[in-house]
């Protein structure tokens, strides 16, 4: 499995983007695609998670209510609306594939994409 992040940039404070997860290789069935991200100084982190088969959905608490992570079959490709954002959520921001379910540790998954940044300022 191949993944393509994509999407970054730099918004305000209470600014939206859209990051897109495209994958290639196979198709994501069966596979869970979560989000990470790390900002500098810091370690990675769980942010979202999408079980392929059931939509099950899955998020940090910092982000819950603001974030939404979504599928497209068809396109086989992976969303992470982010709304609301915040100075906080600015970070570089992966993808990352793993046969089965959703889980929120970063050594569950074997695919993982190349970052793309997010930048919150004003």
């Amino acid at each position: 499995v191949q993944l393509q992040a994509s999407g970054g940039g730099s918004v305000q404070p209470g600014g939206s983007l859209r990051l897109s997860c495209a994958g290639s290789g196979r198709t994501f069935s069966s596979y869970a695609v979560a989000w990470f991200r790390q900002a500098p100084g810091r370690e990675r982190e769980f942010v979202a998670a999408v079980t392929w088969g059931d939509t099950s959905t899955y998020y940090a608490d910092s982000v819950k209510g603001r974030f939404t992570v979504s599928r497209d079959n068809a396109k086989n490709t992976v969303y992470l609306q982010m709304n609301s954002l915040k100075p906080e959520d600015t970070a570089v921001y992966y993808c990352a594939a793993r046969y089965g379910s959703s889980n929120p540790s970063q050594g569950q998954y074997a695919y993982w994409g190349q970052g793309t940044q997010v930048t919150v300022s004003s």
